[in-house]
């Protein structure tokens, strides 16, 4: 019995030191009160935070200290663990925001009151461009022709004396006397009477003789230029026609006489030139840059300074297949009709050419900073704060310019004050629309003069200095 106690007693105590023990490690107590009871996190916690110096080029060399890259000779950095990482990041996320927010500029109201900005509202909208071009009136060349003498002789009158008279198809402009044409009516008259004689007789070859006859004299007469009408009232009177009457083949204008009263033509010569103004071309130069936005059935507007306010109508029908090499133009046919012959041959002319570019978004030119190779526009993304936002445009007309990427419709743009604005981004450090130049970077020496810095030479790495101990995956 003596003997159980004496075992009892210390393991009751043992229980129960093992119990405060515990309850005092859960608790936290223990460990803060003294250093028992240290783990293997904490000292592996502490060989962690001791730095590591790593090549930046070459991320598996890792060192305990610093140095040089037994690679490449570049200077060794301190390698960062996770949380020290994820620190950087956000660091470096939060630099990247502010760098961002250099571009913007914000304005008070008095601010931009001072500075004349002024603000629309990109559209989607329908766009057309206007092509000015100049161009000349000229003879429609389907409705000019040449009145010649189809038989040789003397000109015994003329009836159009004068350039620019106004002639018809169905009056003679000449009357010309012509021994041979005397000669041929003569022979068609005697072929007649020989009709007459012979188309009763009993024999049909002498019967069908004289209608050859007849047929050859009359065909002779009309290659002459004898019409229809003129050889019935030759056969009605049953005599020639002293002089041939001669018509020309439209009705016009004359613009140009080669004879005069009395002269002797022979075949083929020409007597008069005759034009018909009732519709006129208009031939206008299209610079090559705007060439392709012409095409045959386009309408034309034509106005001209001898009636102002009164525009005259056409379309394009030809494109000539050829450029100017002098005028680096492409010239292009516009047929329009002419009331009144106001238009006259030779007149210079603007024309206006509309080209609809369909559906896009539109801001007014003067919103669109060209820098060389960037084209910006400043846009109010809040209420007095402007940012800077690269577009790539398209066509542009007078006052507008198409936006193909960059903008969408409703968004604010500066439309005046833009370089203001940009001035005040590029004082604040932003860079603004312009392009950065580029440069060398400048240092201040003692004597005040910039002088540029001069460049960091890499220490090539020493031949056998490179061990594997060193390289760490």
């Amino acid at each position: 019995m003596a003997l159980n106690k004496k075992i009892s007693i210390p393991l009751t105590i043992l229980i129960l030191s093992i119990v405060v023990a515990s309850w005092l490690y859960k608790s936290g107590k223990l460990t803060k009160a003294s250093g028992w009871f240290k783990n293997d996190g904490h000292a592996k916690q502490e060989d962690t935070t001791k730095p590591l110096y790593t090549c930046p080029m070459h991320p598996f060399i890792i060192k305990d200290k610093p140095g040089l890259c037994p690679i490449c000779g570049m200077e060794l950095i301190k390698k960062l663990n996770d949380a020290q990482a994820s620190s950087a990041t956000v660091q470096a996320s939060e630099q990247k925001q502010q760098a961002d927010m250099l571009g913007h500029v914000s304005l008070s109201p008095t601010q931009r009151v001072m500075a004349n900005v002024a603000t629309v509202a990109a559209k989607q909208t329908t766009l057309h461009k206007e092509i000015n071009a100049v161009g000349i009136v000229q003879f429609d060349q389907s409705r000019q022709a040449k009145v010649t003498a189809w038989i040789a002789g003397r000109i015994d009158r003329l009836n159009v004396n004068t350039v620019g008279a106004v002639v018809s198809k169905n009056r003679p402009v000449a009357e010309l006397y012509s021994p041979e044409l005397l000669a041929t009516q003569q022979e068609y008259l005697l072929a007649l009477r020989s009709h007459d004689q012979l188309k009763n007789s009993p024999i049909p070859s002498i019967s069908q003789n004289g209608e050859g006859l007849v047929s050859s004299a009359r065909q002779r007469l009309m290659l002459f230029g004898v019409k229809e009408s003129q050889i019935a009232g030759l056969e009605k009177a049953g005599k020639p026609n002293i002089r041939l009457p001669i018509y020309t083949p439209l009705s016009g204008v004359v613009i140009e006489k080669m004879v005069q009263k009395g002269q002797y033509v022979n075949v083929g010569d020409v007597l008069f030139n005759i034009a018909d103004l009732s519709s006129v071309w208009v031939e206008v130069e299209v610079y090559e840059n705007e060439f392709p936005n012409i095409h045959i059935g386009q309408k034309v507007e034509i106005r001209s300074q001898s009636f102002p306010g009164k525009p005259f109508t056409g379309r394009i029908a030809f494109i000539y297949p050829f450029l100017d090499p002098k005028t680096r133009t492409v010239k292009a046919r516009v047929e329009m009709p002419n009331p009144g012959m106001k238009l006259k041959p030779d007149m210079f002319v603007n024309a206006v050419i509309k080209v609809p570019l369909g559906s896009a978004i539109v801001v007014p030119v003067t919103a669109v900073m060209d820098t060389g190779k960037r084209r910006v526009v400043w846009v109010e993304s809040s209420p007095g704060m402007f940012e800077p936002r690269d577009v790539q445009v398209g066509q542009q007309t007078d006052d507008k310019i198409q936006i193909l990427s960059g903008l969408k419709a409703g968004d604010k743009v500066a439309v005046s004050g833009g370089y203001l604005i940009d001035s005040e981004s590029q004082l604040k450090g932003g860079g603004g629309g312009h392009e950065n130049m580029p440069g060398m970077k400048m240092e201040e020496p003692k004597g005040g003069k910039q002088s540029p810095a001069p460049p960091v030479q890499q220490q090539p790495a020493k031949k056998g200095t490179l061990k594997m101990d060193d390289m760490k995956m």
